[in-house]
């Protein structure tokens, strides 16, 4: 990262987006190098404002960090919207990145992107070979879609687009909406509100039995970081022409049932918590092999336990800045 490139953050006030700033920032990018648009400002799926807005700053990276995302509900609710939406806004800054003569940009997609029954701990070799989660496909199919941009404009034109996918992320910034969040910021908003109120107990959607990995999300900025500034001998050396992705895990999963034990005791809830097995559970199990980019001296540091206990300090933060 040349310190006079201008630097595009697309999704700034997202979670991941805002992370990105804070890690660019943190590294010593000057802040008027930093180029950022709201949604107001700029709306990603209109083709020609994001053709505009590259003609007119000319940045040097950009970090393709805007999505529409959510829960289960959300995916279930709104499937149109996911893969719509995320397919405009990739393929237009993509494209508008490639004929603006921006040579670095980095993708960042899901976990979501791998088959329902991919053998576990999911490689990146395991792309398009089963059939996706259908509670989240649209969505998947849509970050599947973003990879292949970033490759096949790699391949055809020679630009150094690179993709990295997260596992499940938390932390600063999330959304906590009670319906159309991820099952970390959801928890803590219910537990939070059964603390609140006394509740004698707390219902959590599904089994409980399910496996997944989390990965805060300042980690997975600094990740992002990383992987765009290697150079291109060293990233090369882990990846192929056609499977150019790079999983962003922290290592190990949990249940969902010891998730949301660990979480109501950051809460200090101490109520029952019980789980509605008629509502959906998911993939069974989702955990990334995170091995390439261990190879290219990346590894988490934010350990579960210590990632809720600051995402609940957010999450009452963003309370009081409510009332």
């Amino acid at each position: 990262m040349a310190q006079q490139d201008k630097i595009y953050v697309a999704g700034h006030r997202g979670m991941v987006g805002s992370a990105i700033v804070r890690a660019l920032l943190a590294r010593g990018h000057a802040p008027q190098l930093l180029i950022t648009r709201s949604h107001a400002e700029l709306d990603l799926v209109n083709q020609a404002a994001v053709q505009a807005f590259f003609a007119k700053e000319k940045p040097d990276q950009v970090y393709l960090a805007a999505a529409r995302v959510g829960g289960i509900h959300a995916n279930n609710t709104y499937p149109a919207d996911f893969i719509y939406d995320n397919l405009m806004m990739q393929a237009n800054v993509i494209q508008a990145a490639h004929q603006n003569g921006v040579n670095k940009l980095l993708f960042l997609g899901s976990s979501c992107i791998y088959p329902r029954m991919a053998a576990q701990p999911m490689t990146e070799d395991a792309l398009l070979t089963g059939k996706l989660e259908l509670t989240n496909e649209p969505y998947a199919v849509a970050k599947i879609a973003g990879i292949k941009l970033c490759e096949s404009y790699a391949r055809q034109h020679g630009r150094d687009y690179r993709s990295v996918m997260p596992t499940n992320l938390y932390g600063p910034g999330d959304n906590y909406h009670p319906e159309n969040s991820h099952v970390i910021p959801a928890l803590i908003r219910r537990f939070h509100e059964a603390k609140v109120r006394a509740a004698p107990a707390v219902t959590i959607w599904g089994s409980g039995t399910p496996l997944r990995e989390f990965l805060y999300v300042d980690d997975m900025a600094a990740a992002s970081v990383h992987v765009m500034n290697l150079s291109t001998a060293d990233y090369q050396s882990q990846v192929q022409p056609q499977l150019s992705h790079i999983n962003v895990g922290f290592g190990s999963d949990v249940t969902i049932a010891a998730l949301a034990q660990t979480l109501a005791e950051v809460i200090g809830y101490s109520g029952r918590i019980d789980f509605d097995p008629s509502k959906p559970d998911g993939t069974p199990r989702k955990l990334m092999d995170s091995a390439r980019l261990q190879a290219m001296g990346w590894r988490a540091q934010v350990g579960l336990r210590e990632g809720l206990a600051r995402a609940y300090d957010d999450f009452l933060t963003l309370e009081v800045r409510a009332r």
